[in-house]
């Protein structure tokens, strides 16, 4: 170097300082990159994006490149830097040179260029890519040598360095994708997408209507009462049974109904009843709501019995209570005239016993225990561990209630006072 001048030496420190400053930005832009919107960029052929992505497909390769580049011009950088010091101030320039390359590597070579890149990473990586991707070819013997002898190294500590997991998410995290998506995806679409993601935690038991407000047609029943039942059933589609909700012998859809009565009403007979049912579809306890929503399709469904293992009807659930689970209420139940959560002139809120306890979370925006009992009753009994008596107070996750009202060894009505809930402690 004794050849060259100073001033060409200058020069040459100021270009390294910038080569420098573009494989420092380059490794932060490639990083920082969204992968999906990388992707989503490939697909529509964008040439950078295209580019950026074959790199990125070995990001350890990409990596080593980058600090081949990156130590090479630095440690040039230093040599010249020390040159031109001595030069200048002699047995001082060392150190004037250590110090004063070390701020300026900071400041311009990596601080700056990385935060810049951190900022704006495509317009940063995008067009790095076209220069990165011939130094990859020229020097990948380098490269691969260079990874070979590091995941060697890392094998030795007992480091897998084959098994990635790419860019596979879970459903948690696609649910914060989901809310921190913000305006770019409208609030009732991002509802739709999280109880969608919920389903597969959802089981047939939380939305069913238990078997005890099922409402059927009892065909030992006197012709005329069954008659005038179907004449004012609400529900599309009606379960027959014998007796008891056990005996069920099949469903009779509304069309058939009206069929029926319009062709042959005063001759109608429970044999007609019993010939124009569809066969019961049974759903075993458990079943995710995304499984049961797949079997409904696949079998052209839309309504089944909930059993449990014995083969004991739990429940009924329609295609309609999982769709709903998806988009919220989207029909109106004329069968539901009382309401199962009302509100009170004080400001309390009176809640029906039987109203499951997810109903209650998503109307009232509360969070009381899904994990157990599906519904309030159940809940107040397992807590307390007795059948108590009405007047009776507690405090259940936070909340105040008082129970109105005991019928059958069942709770009939509680009274909540929501201003008066108090977050409960961790134990």
């Amino acid at each position: 170097m004794d050849s060259i001048s100073t001033t060409t030496l200058s020069v040459i420190l100021f270009i390294l300082i910038l080569l420098s400053a573009f494989f420092s930005s380059s490794e932060t832009g490639m990083m920082s990159l969204n992968r999906y919107r990388l992707k989503h960029l490939a697909k529509n052929k964008n040439r950078g994006a295209l580019l950026t992505q074959k790199l990125l497909k070995r990001p350890e390769r990409l990596i080593g490149l980058i600090l081949i580049g990156n130590n090479f011009v630095n440690l040039l950088a230093a040599s010249i830097a020390t040159v031109i010091c001595i030069r200048l101030w002699g047995e001082m320039g060392p150190l004037i040179s250590t110090l004063g390359l070390t701020f300026i590597v900071l400041v311009f070579a990596e601080v700056t260029p990385k935060t810049l890149a951190a900022l704006h990473p495509e317009k940063i990586a995008f067009p790095a890519a076209f220069i990165l991707t011939p130094m990859y070819k020229t020097l990948f013997i380098l490269v691969i040598g260079l990874n070979a002898i590091t995941n060697g190294l890392l094998r030795l500590i007992g480091v897998k360095v084959d098994g990635r997991d790419g860019d596979n998410l879970d459903s948690d995290e696609l649910k914060i994708i989901v809310n921190e998506a913000g305006a770019l995806i409208p609030k009732r679409h991002q509802k739709m997408l999280l109880s969608i993601l919920d389903l597969e935690q959802v089981t047939v038991e939380d939305i069913m209507i238990p078997r005890n407000e099922v409402a059927g047609i009892n065909i030992n029943e006197p012709m005329d009462a069954i008659l005038k039942q179907l004449k004012t059933a609400v529900h599309t589609r009606l379960p027959v049974y014998k007796d008891e909700i056990d005996e069920i012998q099949g469903f009779l859809h509304a069309r058939q109904i009206i069929k029926l009565i319009a062709n042959n009403e005063d001759s109608l007979t429970k044999e007609d009843l019993l010939a124009a049912m569809t066969p019961v579809y049974f759903i075993p306890e458990g079943t995710p709501l995304n499984t049961q929503l797949l079997n409904f399709q696949r079998k052209k469904i839309r309504i089944g019995l909930v059993v449990d293992e014995y083969g004991d009807i739990l429940g009924l659930v329609t295609l309609e209570d999982i769709l709903e689970e998806i988009v919220g209420e989207f029909t109106t139940d004329f069968a539901d005239s009382s309401k199962d959560i009302q509100q009170d002139e004080d400001g309390s809120i009176i809640i029906d016993g039987s109203a499951t306890v997810r109903d209650i979370n998503r109307t009232l925006d509360w969070s009381l225990p899904t994990d157990g009992p599906k519904t309030l009753n159940g809940l107040i009994l397992e807590y307390i561990e007795s059948i108590p008596q009405a007047g009776t107070g507690l405090r259940l996750a936070g909340y105040p209630m008082e129970i109105l009202q005991i019928k059958s060894n069942m709770i009939k009505s509680v009274r909540v006072w929501p201003e008066l809930y108090v977050e409960p402690q961790e134990s």
